[in-house]
């Protein structure tokens, strides 16, 4: 089955933005305003040369701290390599520039598998005798970080992303462990959890030898760790780990049957505030503050997560509505 990248990527970063920008930015982290964030509506752009429509992933309209000066943070997740790829990004910060008329910063997460590919973080054009425009972008490679430099990160994006850096495949299970590790520190709520071990096990499917030797190595934890147990509850008779995805399904059912009504519906309300702004979706909060059932409140977060037009989100919640 074909997997949505820049989908994955786009719901990560934009759940975890502050995080993502504090993890791999810090210059950035600390002079971004982060009380003022909102998140555009995607933007399409025509190729005029090739006539190809491209879509640019993640747009997130911020200030300075301390300044009245905005700012348009453009983050795009590639997942394969591409030569004029430089050109490309140049092309949509002009684009953006041309729209918001204001400061855009650009990066760029390369997240394909070659470690070996030199990718440019600068754009330019000039003569022998005046160098006419420099144009430069933030890059993140992730298979050229090695993932023990992350473990002990108190940071779900870390996590998350453990699963795309560099590694061994000798280094898979322990991988595996110390994820697993990193979820028990962060204390997640069960759909965030969810979010993030769901892009993890994306990205790195252990076969049965290996879940294997996970669980041999888990059933040897110290007591004070023995929590990691209860991550994934489910167990197969011969010892071999049933998939992560399937525990966490079941942790946001039941956290969800325990009571957690007003948690569930505050935890939606963010997650449209960030993807679409306040501007527009009013209504939308309205509607989900009614929802009372929680069967319905879990379908609803979990169809929330695969869209990213506004005019989607706005019939999804219509459509919970209807069913009460």
């Amino acid at each position: 089955m074909a997997i949505d990248h820049d989908r994955l990527f786009k719901e990560l970063i934009q759940m975890y933005f502050a995080e993502f920008i504090q993890l791999f930015f810090p210059q950035v982290f600390t002079g971004i305003d982060f009380e003022h964030l909102t998140f555009l509506s995607e933007e399409i752009f025509t190729d005029i040369v090739t006539g190809e429509r491209r879509r640019v992933d993640l747009l997130v309209k911020t200030k300075l701290k301390g300044k009245d000066y905005i700012l348009i943070v453009h983050i795009e997740a590639q997942s394969y390599y591409q030569k004029d790829f430089a050109e490309r990004m140049f092309i949509y910060s002009s684009r953006l520039f041309e729209k918001y008329r204001c400061c855009i910063l650009p990066i760029v997460v390369f997240s394909y598998d070659s470690k070996n590919k030199v990718e440019p973080t600068k754009y330019s054009w000039g003569l022998p005798f005046f160098k006419v425009m420099k144009y430069q972008f933030y890059t993140v490679e992730l298979r050229k970080k090695n993932w023990r430099h992350y473990i002990k990160q108190d940071n779900p994006i870390a996590a998350a992303l453990l699963s795309k850096m560099k590694y061994t495949k000798e280094e898979k299970v322990q991988v595996k462990k110390e994820f697993l590790r990193m979820l028990l520190r962060l204390e997640l709520d069960p759909a965030r959890m969810y979010l993030i071990a769901g892009f993890f096990d994306t990205y790195m499917i252990l076969d049965d030898k290996e879940k294997q030797s996970l669980w041999e190595e888990l059933q040897m934890l110290e007591p004070r760790e023995s929590e990691l147990l209860k991550l994934q509850p489910q167990w197969v008779k011969d010892g071999v780990l049933q998939g992560i995805e399937q525990g966490i399904e079941q942790g946001i059912g039941q956290g969800i049957e325990k009571g957690k009504l007003e948690e569930a519906c505050t935890f939606i309300s963010k997650f449209i505030r960030a993807q679409f702004g306040e501007e527009h979706t009013k209504k939308m909060l309205m509607d989900v503050a009614s929802l009372t059932n929680l069967i319905v409140l879990e379908q609803l977060a979990d169809q929330l997560f695969r869209v990213t037009r506004l005019e989607d989100a706005q019939k999804l919640v219509s459509e919970a509505c209807n069913e009460l």
